[in-house]
């Protein structure tokens, strides 16, 4: 048995991590899409 083995909880973490970062990106994007709306609803408000 070597010392470099990783901890049997190590995949567990990395998925969580994975996974909360995922979820961290999806919020951004969505609120980045929300403001793309927000943007082209007023210009298109502001023109016709």
């Amino acid at each position: 048995m070597s010392n470099t083995e990783k901890p049997a909880n190590s995949g567990s973490s990395r998925e969580e991590r994975l996974a909360a970062k995922l979820r961290e990106n999806l919020r951004r994007r969505k609120a980045q899409s929300r403001a793309m709306e927000d943007t082209q609803t007023q210009i298109s408000d502001s023109q016709g």
